[in-house]
């Protein structure tokens, strides 16, 4: 342990944490990008020390926004990034021991149950905070089609169709990337402290996920409101954009274990992530895979030998 402790390190991540912000608030061209990695120290204080570590971290995160009297920065770091964060740790770091003696740790399929329930939440959050639909049309309207009035071909009732569809699923875009975020970060906080040795808990075997029932029910239920149409239809399409990221987590599981039938494993998947990341239409295949993983069970068949 460093001679800080754990209050002196929570602090330092919570330092780190904000600085993201910090130079978003002071201006600095292109940091905006440095947001995604604001829950990464979080994260790491909280994998490495605790759940109180992490939550020391996103106080003292906190306090340094307040210091700068930006109110609404504190307001969105707590409820994008420290309060997520603590909640994932806690279920992260529960165990019990199995019935042969063993350390059972909290499975990645009930935290990825936890991921959906939470990028749900902030779906709806931006759907309410934007206004709903009408809300969002408006601010894209006054953002956009400024921009696109430029184009030498106008067209301007085709760019009112394009900002209705954008305006449309833009509640469930938000949500899928702030779960993107926060999967990544927490992977990326794990996968480091386990290669120094410092990690609370072992790092999760993605070949293992499993979703809970309650997760392909839910995909149902939004197919069948959207059949329903008006606010039912909002909220369906919304909803099938979130659970796009479970699903997706359950297809990297089959391929994950189909990978192990191979001799190099390791490059199969490197590829595969490289083509997913580079191309992205590979991510809504990998998505229908893991639709098919909860209805046939591919991933028992394939571990079979």
């Amino acid at each position: 342990m460093s001679r800080l402790g754990v209050p002196g390190i929570a602090a330092l991540c919570g330092a780190l944490a904000a600085c993201p912000y910090l130079l978003v608030m002071s201006g600095s061209p292109g940091s905006i990008i440095l947001i995604y990695l604001a829950q990464l120290p979080l994260f790491v204080a909280g994998l490495w020390l605790g759940v109180a570590a992490s939550a020391m971290a996103g106080l003292a995160a906190s306090l340094i926004l307040a210091t700068v009297g930006n109110l609404i920065a504190v307001g969105i770091f707590a409820g994008l990034n420290a309060v997520p964060v603590v909640l994932l740790v806690r279920q992260a770091l529960l165990a019990r021991t199995g019935a042969d003696g063993g350390i059972e740790w909290y499975s990645p399929g009930l935290l990825t149950a936890w991921l959906t329930g939470l990028g749900m939440a902030a779906t709806a959050a931006a759907f309410f905070l934007l206004g709903g639909p009408e809300g969002i049309g408006a601010e894209l309207r006054e953002m956009l089609l400024p921009v696109l009035g430029r184009r030498p071909d106008g067209g301007t009732g085709d760019h009112n169709e394009l900002l209705d569809v954008a305006a449309l699923v833009l509640p469930g875009i938000l949500g899928v990337s702030w779960m993107v975020m926060t999967a990544t970060n927490g992977s990326l906080a794990q996968g480091v402290l386990a290669r120094f040795g410092t990690a609370w808990r072992p790092s999760p075997d993605l070949a293992a996920l499993t979703l809970p029932n309650w997760i392909p029910i839910l995909l149902a239920g939004a197919a069948a409101a959207i059949a329903v149409g008006g606010t039912a239809r909002l909220l369906g399409i919304n909803l099938m954009i979130v659970l796009t990221v479970p699903f997706c987590l359950a297809g990297l599981a089959v391929l994950h274990t189909a990978a192990r039938r191979f001799p190099r494993p390791a490059v199969l998947l490197t590829t595969i992530y490289v083509l997913a990341g580079v191309f992205g239409w590979p991510l809504l295949l990998i998505a229908v895979l893991g639709l098919l993983e909860s209805s046939l069970g591919l991933r028992r068949r394939l571990a079979q030998p």
